[in-house]
């Protein structure tokens, strides 16, 4: 069995993943704040449906370009979580979570280029807010959930060695954007403090508004959730042998 890549081949690749993931996904909410702002026009679920594809098709893409690097956690909440759970180095996770937050800064430049000034002003880089009607510690118990469900899906179909290959990458992204499409409204949706901690800072650098009193409800809730589906997995799936079902699980391992 060869040995994984060097540390910082595998920091860079979450570096490069994660200021991807933030460029399309916070981007085309940035754009779609810019549009709806221009026409006056709601958001609607269609337009939610839009920016959780867009979600979905690049956290696929990421998956299936570095996940043979660095395992593309390219979310801090990921990679705590698995250390947490043993399937993770904690040395290493300084590492891997500088790289994903100096990531999520470089996708927010990037949103800025693309769409300009009015990439901050307008559609603040695709920073994630409570809606008015979301109470704080609500608001920590959505993005525990929404986390809970992604590191669940990851621990079964990329963790377990008993999963099915090849199909993680698709299978993980497509939960990104269902994930989303619920509850894009209360939370905006992070589960990732990465994806917050970018556009809040460049926002803030370009005259966005960002209340970053709301900043802890992003990172607490996600780690949280994270931690707990990654031991919830372990507890339901470790192999044994059910002797009253007459099920060996020890024999798929």
């Amino acid at each position: 069995m060869g040995h994984p890549p060097a540390l910082w081949r595998r920091s860079l690749a979450e570096f490069v993943g994660t200021a991807l993931l933030v460029l399309i996904g916070p981007g085309s909410a940035a754009f779609h704040g810019i549009l709806s702002a221009k026409t006056n026009h709601a958001t609607t679920l269609a337009d939610i449906g839009v920016i959780s594809l867009a979600f979905a098709i690049i956290v696929t893409a990421m998956i299936y370009t570095f996940g043979k690097v660095s395992g593309c956690h390219i979310n801090p909440a990921v990679t705590i979580g698995l250390a947490a759970a043993g399937r993770f180095s904690w040395r290493e996770v300084p590492a891997y979570v500088t790289a994903q937050c100096t990531g999520g800064i470089a996708g927010a430049l990037m949103i800025l280029v693309v769409l300009g000034p009015d990439g901050a002003i307008v559609g603040n880089l695709g920073a994630t807010v409570l809606s008015p009607t979301t109470g704080y510690v609500q608001g920590i118990a959505i993005e525990a959930i929404e986390t809970f469900i992604l590191m669940l899906v990851i621990m079964g179909v990329a963790v377990d060695s008993r999963s099915p290959h090849g199909f993680a990458g698709l299978i993980i992204g497509l939960t990104v954007g269902g994930i989303i499409m619920m509850t894009a409204g209360p939370t905006g949706s992070s589960f990732n403090p990465a994806r917050t901690f970018g556009p809040y800072v460049v926002d803030t650098l370009a005259g966005g508004t960002v209340d970053w009193s709301h900043f802890p409800i992003y990172v607490i809730g996600p780690l949280l959730g994270a931690v707990l589906a990654a031991f919830t997995y372990d507890v339901i799936s470790a192999p044994s042998c059910d002797t009253a079902s007459g099920t060996t699980t020890d024999a798929v391992k």
